[in-house]
């Protein structure tokens, strides 16, 4: 269901709206434990390690989709806060376009990179077949991630964080079954754990557009919206190319972690895919703060609401610290009996390079949390710049440190690349909000006007009875409409008034 961002308390509505986000991500998040549980336990810490081997080549690109269509949702959160609805149809045909066109690049040309990609990455021989297979079949199915997450960040852009995580969950729901199936029934090995993930989306993806078709209105394209232009592209490239790039330029430093983790052998690799599935939980919660505070600054933005943007960030920065405390204490405290689900018994080395890893992010995500607030404020204004540029940094910070204290200190070096990117990205993000804050404070509010109300109910007498005697209105702040808009609410207004002098 549609929902504005542009009223209620911010810190109220920012967590009710993340709060699915979380859910959503701890469900995904399960299902990738599942997925590592069975590839570990069904076929081995090899197979658990080949899939490891290949997170950070699918992330290069598949991160890439993901930031595109997330950016692809900004300028539809901003046009529906400004309660302009050609524009909310346009900017989603925009990005449906766009989207099927990077769909197209990456099914043809990802699959023939795979295997040389991998070699290049010094992936363990032993490793590579498998790695292959699972990369290439996740590529083919690139699709099917393309359009679930843009049809899931345009129903969010919308104030809806509730039905995404409803397809989220039966998606995660399919897949954990396809992956036992295709595993332990059918013994197609990984390529089986990759074949699970993409069927799974793609029925997620055909739940989506049925739910649009069903109960969204306001994304109902007519032909008219089709008619996109050089500007309408322009704009949406703006925004999710940098968001798109920012996730491959963070990728390209997982793939330098991932080099020098392939050069200490498979018992290294393994402990870091298993620590990063726990890991991955932690951050994917505080990452969907990221997303609430862009899509709550996005319509607050369109609405000319800059007081409610300077209160929910600040509110929301706190909400994220509290939650970083909370998820370092929790995995610092109960790392080492989780990573033990992984890889069961007798693997003892890659659960206490696994916990080491774990101690090292838990004390670090106090500055992921920051990072990921700001970085999302700074989006939601249209700032792509900042969020880009930090993008490199954490780029740099990452392989430095992998390189660098990877080849001192082994693994627990290589553990240390994750919390010195994200230190060295909040260190220019926080001063880049704290002047983007300062302006909001210059910007003119949306002036305040009366709102059109129905009829209100009043209790009769005590037999039960109702009457209907007056209308009541109140003041609230609502953005300048476009001319249309505010004819379509005169009319409702004066036939409200008609209705209740009859009466």
């Amino acid at each position: 269901m549609a929902t504005s961002l542009t009223t209620g308390r911010p810190w109220r509505v920012i967590l009710l709206f993340t709060l699915p986000l979380m859910i959503g991500n701890v469900v995904q998040q399960m299902y990738h434990f599942a997925d590592t549980i069975v590839v570990g336990r069904l076929l081995g810490v090899d197979a658990l390690a080949a899939v490891g081997a290949t997170g950070s080549l699918l992330f290069l690109l598949l991160g890439f989709a993901w930031g595109l269509t997330s950016g692809f949702a900004i300028p539809t959160a901003q046009a529906y806060g400004a309660m302009d609805a050609a524009g909310v149809r346009r900017s989603v045909a925009t990005g449906a376009v766009l989207s099927g066109i990077t769909t197209i690049l990456l099914t043809v040309g990802a699959p023939l990179l795979a295997h040389p990609a991998l070699v290049l990455l010094q992936t363990p021989p032993e490793l590579l077949a498998d790695a292959t297979i699972f990369t290439q079949i996740s590529f083919l199915g690139a699709g099917a991630l393309m359009f679930f997450n843009f049809l899931s960040a345009v129903i969010r852009a919308i104030g809806d964080s509730r039905t995404p995580l409803i397809f989220l969950i039966v998606s995660c729901g399919l897949n954990v079954v396809l992956v036992i199936a295709a595993i332990a029934w059918l013994g197609m090995g990984v390529a089986g754990a990759a074949l699970a993930t993409v069927i799974a989306q793609a029925v997620s993806v055909l739940l989506c557009l049925e739910f649009v078709r069903r109960r969204i209105p306001e994304l109902h394209l007519r032909r008219e919206d089709w008619r996109i232009t050089r500007v309408d592209i322009v704009r949406h490239l703006r925004l999710g190319l940098p968001m798109g790039f920012q996730a491959s330029i963070i990728a390209i430093g997982a793939l330098t972690v991932q080099v020098a983790l392939n050069t200490l052998g498979g018992e290294a690799i393994a402990a870091y895919t298993a620590a990063s599935r726990v890991d991955g939980l932690a951050v994917a919660l505080l990452q969907s703060m990221s997303l609430a505070v862009s899509m709550y600054v996005a319509q607050n933005y369109g609405a000319g609401r800059p007081d409610r943007i300077r209160r929910g960030v600040v509110q929301a920065t706190w909400i994220a610290i509290g939650t970083a405390v909370a998820l370092g204490i929790l995995l610092i405290s109960f790392g080492g009996p989780i990573v033990r689900i992984f890889v069961g018994d007798g693997a003892d080395e890659v659960v206490h390079l696994a916990v080491s890893m774990l101690v090292i992010n838990g004390l670090s995500y106090t500055a992921l949390g920051v990072l990921f607030v700001t970085r999302g404020a700074l989006q939601g204004l249209g700032n792509a710049v900042i969020p880009t540029v930090t993008g490199v940094v954490e780029l740099i910070a990452r392989a430095a440190a992998a390189i660098l204290l990877g080849s001192l200190f082994g693994f627990i070096g290589v553990a240390w690349s994750n919390p010195l990117a994200w230190i060295s990205a909040a260190v220019i993000l926080i001063p880049s909000y704290i002047r983007a804050h300062k302006r909001l404070a210059t910007m003119p509010m949306a002036p305040m006007t009366i709102t059109p109300t129905t009829p209100i109910a009043v209790i009769g007498p005590v037999d039960g009875s109702m009457t209907v005697e007056t209308v009541v209105t109140q003041p609230v702040p609502l953005p300048a409409y476009p001319s249309r808009m505010r004819q379509v609410l005169r009319r409702r207004s004066g036939s409200a008034r008609r209705l209740t002098r009859k009466r």
